[in-house]
Order: C-alpha cells, then structure tokens, then sequence
C-alpha cells in the first residue's frame, strides 16, 4: 500500500529546502515536508511529539549539530531508533559514509550536480519509503 509520506528535512540551507520541496512538486507527490534547521531542533520536535515523521533526509554539514551526531542520537534512544534516516548530502567523503553506516544510517544519497539527476533520486527514494512495510504497517 503506497502512502503519503511525512518527511522531516533536517536542513540548513533554505535553497536545499526549497529544491526538495520543488522536487516533490514536480513529481507529483503529495508527501508533507516538515523542516528543522539542525539536529537539535529536529531531536526536540521529535521527542516532544511535535514531529511525528514516517523518515528523515538528513543534511550532514549543519551548525550546532551535525548530521552524524543527530544520527548517533537517534540511534541509541529506544523510542526513536526505528526511525528512516537517509542523509542526503554533498558530501562524497568516504569517512562520513562509512561512519553513517556504522552508526546505522538507513541510506546515503550523493546530491548531484544537475537538478534532473536530483529529481530522479528523490523520486526512487521516496517511491520505495512509501511502500515500505515498516511505514505502511505502523
């Protein structure tokens, strides 16, 4: 069952934000995007329920907290673990990817150059989390 997803953008930078949301727009997805400037706004949205999110896209590159420690975060609190984090970033260093994993990042999404090629991962991406069984049976 295909479901309308709630994306929570862990994003600094309002051009990316603008950029998503365009993507979905030009897909033709009705999926909610729900931003936090960094990881500590998005943790406290989370965890007082304010933000109730099916995954994240997570910048990496963010002040007060970066990505890879909101991902840390995240991961060794019990109510927040099964959480969808895919990072999406600019970042090709291949430290931050292997550091991702370890720390159990869901997906890691290289931001390319050309806005089409943008296009095309956000749709794959967003195509198989809103059919994926742990969102479409909670």
């Amino acid at each position: 069952m295909k479901l309308e997803l709630k994306i929570l953008l862990v994003e600094d930078n309002i051009i990316e934000i603008l950029k998503l949301k365009r993507a979905i727009e030009n897909l033709g997805m009705n999926h909610e995007v729900l931003e936090a400037e960094n990881g500590e706004i998005a943790l406290d949205s989370i965890k007082q329920e304010e933000i109730n999110p099916d995954i994240v896209l997570l910048d990496l590159n963010m002040p007060k907290m970066n990505g890879l420690e909101f991902l840390a975060i995240v991961r060794n609190d019990e109510s927040m673990r099964h959480l969808p984090i895919i990072i999406l970033s600019t970042s090709n260093n291949n430290r931050d990817l292997m550091e991702a994993y370890k720390l159990g990042v869901s997906g890691y999404i290289l931001k390319p150059l050309k806005y089409d090629d943008y296009v095309k991962k956000i749709e794959y991406t967003l195509q198989y989390w809103s059919n994926n069984e742990l969102i479409t049976h909670e």
